[in-house]
């Protein structure tokens, strides 16, 4: 059994949407990113990757391509988690913290679920999505941004 950790963050602005494990979050702004900027599933990619010892999402689909303009990150996640059943592993289970002041997750915490564990062939239960405040502190306590932070378990194939 392998564990690996991932972490993202990204600045909101306006004029984009906030995609948040490839759901579509009602808010006036969203992640700024290369692709979609859907930072849960850019968590989750390291994560495995992380775990797989193969790397990180930018080694695999760098900022610097224009390939990965605007790309729909959970294809990503399916993409990375393809590499890491050919380095002999697959996704059992993952644990995301979302962490952000607004807006709440709540009404959409079963479609991100659900679009992250689908991305990795895993049934609904087999991914945890908690969403946290960081208490008015700092950037994510100003509303300036996101941050994820996620934890994968990978077993052999």
């Amino acid at each position: 059994m392998r564990v690996g950790i991932g972490y993202d963050s990204h600045r909101l602005v306006s004029g984009r949407p906030l995609i948040l494990g490839g759901e579509h979050i009602p808010s006036d702004r969203g992640l700024e990113g290369h692709s979609d900027a859907d930072a849960a599933a850019h968590a989750l990619t390291d994560a495995i990757l992380g775990a797989a010892g193969i790397g990180n999402i930018g080694e695999l689909f760098p900022d610097t391509d224009a390939t990965w303009k605007d790309a729909d990150s959970l294809a990503l996640l399916r993409a990375a988690h393809e590499r890491v059943k050919q380095q002999g592993y697959r996704a059992v289970q993952a644990d995301l913290t979302i962490i952000l002041e607004r807006p709440k997750l709540g009404p959409a915490l079963p479609a991100i679920r659900r679009g992250l564990a689908e991305a990795l062939g895993l049934p609904p239960d087999g991914i945890c999505v908690k969403p946290k405040t960081n208490e008015g502190m700092g950037f994510i306590g100003r509303g300036e941004g996101i941050a994820v932070l996620a934890v994968a378990t990978l077993e052999p194939c």
